[in-house]
């Protein structure tokens, strides 16, 4: 299966959501180009965002996310969800690893990508190689995770908004996401501050359980 990027349409919003054990049994079929767009419209960010903190320019971490998506495509028939063994996103996560030493590789060979890979050796003595960023020091596991929790938090706050009026959502998101004064939010939307702080408490409810359940998925582990 080829998967052209230009093709996929990015989500509006952060919309991804751990991955669904349904959904990987979906994705075991290839020609499921429904199941697969989900896929990427759930973990493109994550892999993006890892990618530029691992030391990848916008369109080297670009590639990676592609190149990513293919190696998923090509591997997931072979991968059976043990979490005694290996989660998805640990394996999800070797992989994008991966695919961001092979970027950061093309920088020393653009002309034979795939000519050195993560597990072989590469021959000392080179300065330029010396000075490409060495993911290795970044602590990645710690990086995942962060990004990992951000995807998280967005699918749960994306589920609380499909749950709550418009308007309740847009006091809580003035409140507490872009931070603005309980009086502000009251004048600007011509209601009291009471009802902006029942917002808060009421969405702010709905959120955490959002995410409780959220980590209680098995592949969110």
């Amino acid at each position: 299966m080829r998967i052209d990027k230009g093709k996929m349409s990015l989500p509006s919003g952060d919309e991804s959501t751990p991955t669904r054990q349904s959904l990987l049994a979906r994705l075991k079929n290839w020609e499921d180009k429904a199941s697969w767009q989900d896929f990427f419209d759930t973990y493109w960010k994550l892999i993006y965002g890892v990618a530029r903190r691992s030391g990848l320019k916008e369109a080297e971490a670009q590639d990676a996310v592609q190149e990513t998506v293919l190696a998923v495509v090509r591997n997931i028939g072979r991968f059976e969800y043990d979490p005694a063994r290996c989660s998805f996103k640990s394996w999800l996560m070797l992989i994008t690893q991966q695919r961001i030493i092979w970027q950061l590789r093309k920088r020393v060979s653009p002309a034979s990508p795939h000519a050195v890979h993560p597990s072989e050796s590469t021959a000392p003595g080179t300065d330029e190689i010396e000075r490409i960023p060495d993911p290795a020091s970044l602590d990645l596991t710690s990086v995942w995770d962060e990004e990992w929790q951000k995807n998280l938090f967005s699918a749960a706050l994306e589920r609380v908004k499909k749950k709550v009026r418009a308007r309740q959502f847009q006091l809580f998101d003035l409140y507490v996401l872009q931070e603005w004064k309980a009086e502000e939010v009251a004048r600007t939307l011509h209601v009291s501050v009471m009802q902006v702080y029942l917002a808060k408490h009421r969405i702010s409810k709905l959120l955490a359980k959002e995410v409780q359940d959220l980590n209680r998925s098995p592949a969110a582990k």
